[in-house]
């Protein structure tokens, strides 16, 4: 493996779809009412990029630190752990991407500045500053709490509530109930792509001492776990969905649902796969078919409603 390609490897782009869907529905939501910035937009879909791949290149080293990252994982091979990035190498990366992801963070707040109340600023200073901690700490530290089961919690957070909620009130919106429902199903969502993982790799991460929710629950009960993720996910959507629906008398947005439909069906595969390296497919459709619930969502709500 070259170098270049090493990187690239780290960077693991096929997590960046579903790390913007947050900011995606949240932009549409401020979409509907008016609420439009292209800046803002592009701001928010690169520092969300940035946090992500932190987070991803923080999970490369940290996993590797640990020994997580052995011969007996399931999932491709780390850059880490076949050697083609040194710890050293990886932790500039790290800092490399942090120092980025915090430019665009305070690019994003400036531009939305004119929006934003003073202390609505000093908020979002200072919740850049705990996306960055909160990416490194999930498996990086002696206390990274993906080793104890919160990796779950604070993926809910940061990809339902932090990105949905948080962009929206960017574009200068104050708070609405309808918003959260979106917000919720995001995080679910993307909570079980993380808990899929977490699935595929139970064996190895038990005996690692990786506590996921998946280790502390076992395979089944992390497989009722991640039913109630996808279901729930899909109740809230719908909701969302029936509930703009009629308010806007746009009924082609019972359109952003049929993604959504799928993953009724990978539940049933879930259900049905007894070895877990078999999961490893269904990470990928979990997330894009979040992410094309979240374009669907977007193009639909503004295109048929101006």
């Amino acid at each position: 493996m070259t170098k270049t390609k090493a990187w690239i490897e780290a960077f693991r782009l096929r997590t960046l779809p579903l790390s913007v869907s947050g900011i995606i529905v949240g932009s549409a939501l401020a979409a509907i009412l008016d609420k439009w910035d292209i800046s803002i937009f592009i701001l928010a879909i690169t520092t969300t990029i940035g946090f992500q791949v932190l987070s991803n290149l923080a999970n490369d080293l940290g996993d590797s630190q640990k020994g997580t990252d052995n011969q007996n994982r399931v999932g491709p091979m780390r850059s880490v752990q076949s050697g083609a990035i040194s710890q050293s190498e990886m932790k500039v990366g790290m800092g490399i991407c942090a120092l980025l992801s915090l430019l665009s963070a305070g690019a994003l707040i400036y531009v939305s500045s004119h929006n934003l109340t003073k202390e609505l600023l000093i908020f979002y200073g200072v919740l850049a500053l705990l996306c960055i901690l909160a990416a490194i700490t999930y498996t990086v530290g002696k206390n990274a709490y993906g080793y104890r089961g919160l990796g779950d919690l604070m993926v809910f957070l940061f990809f339902g509530m932090v990105s949905v909620l948080g962009v929206f009130s960017l574009y200068g919106l104050t708070f609405e109930w309808l918003v959260l429902f979106p917000a919720i199903s995001i995080g679910l969502w993307s909570t079980a792509v993380l808990n899929l993982n977490n699935l595929r790799d139970h064996v190895n991460d038990k005996s690692s001492g990786k506590n996921t929710m998946v280790v502390k629950l076992g395979y089944k009960g992390g497989k009722n776990y991640h039913a109630f993720l996808i279901i729930g996910g899909f109740a809230t959507w719908f909701f969302t969905v029936l509930s703009l629906a009629y308010l806007t008398f746009n009924y082609f947005l019972f359109i952003a649902i049929m993604p959504s439909i799928l993953l009724l069906f990978h539940l049933q595969k879930v259900f049905a796969t007894e070895e877990p390296t078999n999961l490893d497919p269904e990470l990928k459709k979990v997330a894009l078919l979040t992410f094309f619930s979240a374009v669907l969502f977007a193009v639909i709500s503004n295109l048929f409603l101006h």
